[in-house]
């Protein structure tokens, strides 16, 4: 496969996580996760959106851009296969669906200094899953302080991925995969499906594809 860094998005429940894992240990890539567990600002978003969505957006993307950088001043990373479970365009979504218009300006002014210093994706794939589905898979994983997510708040946070990524299509390949009729943490042949997708001719731009 000729894509050495792959980057798995989608929001909340959707199963980044789980298919970055399975993609690294099948292509013996290197594994590059979020780490978001012990941001103290995210249970306090939760409960008080208002007040704390400024702090929990600016430092989830001082932490992802840190981690980004440190990763790349390995001169082998993007030697070797990489896939992660995020992109840094992440923190613009999210930013976009919790800020207010005056704090998402600041925002977006750091954030393009941030971007254009970071290694892009070969491939940008966007996991789909309806509302009502990752609502079910949050309740699964029973993150005491994710049982506060509404569906309102998915929708919201899905609305602005789909909006960003229609608007970077003529820049990065990007693929929306709708895997809401498969199961590929438990099926093996619905893994091998998304693997022969990404492994897939695809041009620069926005393919969508169901699986």
């Amino acid at each position: 496969m000729k894509h050495n860094y792959i980057a798995i998005e989608g929001t909340i429940g959707a199963g980044k996580t789980s298919l970055a894992t399975m993609m690294s240990e099948h292509y013996g890539a290197n594994l590059l996760l979020e780490e978001f567990e012990d941001n103290t600002f995210l249970p306090k978003f939760y409960k008080e959106p208002e007040r704390f969505a400024f702090p929990l957006e600016l430092s989830f993307l001082a932490d992802r851009f840190q981690q980004i950088k440190q990763q790349n001043l390995n001169p082998d990373l993007f030697g070797k296969r990489t896939v992660s479970d995020y992109f840094l365009t992440k923190s613009l979504i999210f930013a976009s669906a919790n800020l207010a218009q005056d704090e998402y300006k600041l925002f977006r002014d750091l954030y393009d200094i941030m971007f254009q210093t970071v290694p892009k994706p070969d491939l940008l794939v966007y996991l789909y899953l309806p509302v009502e589905k990752l609502l079910e898979n949050i309740k699964k994983r029973g993150r005491a302080y994710e049982m506060e997510i509404s569906y309102e708040y998915l929708d919201r946070v899905q609305g602005q991925y789909l909006d960003s990524l229609r608007k970077q299509n003529e820049h990065m390949r990007t693929l929306i995969l709708d895997t809401s009729e498969v199961d590929f943490v438990k099926s093996a042949n619905d893994f091998k499906s998304i693997l022969s997708i990404v492994e897939s001719e695809l041009s620069v731009g926005l393919h969508r594809m169901k699986v």
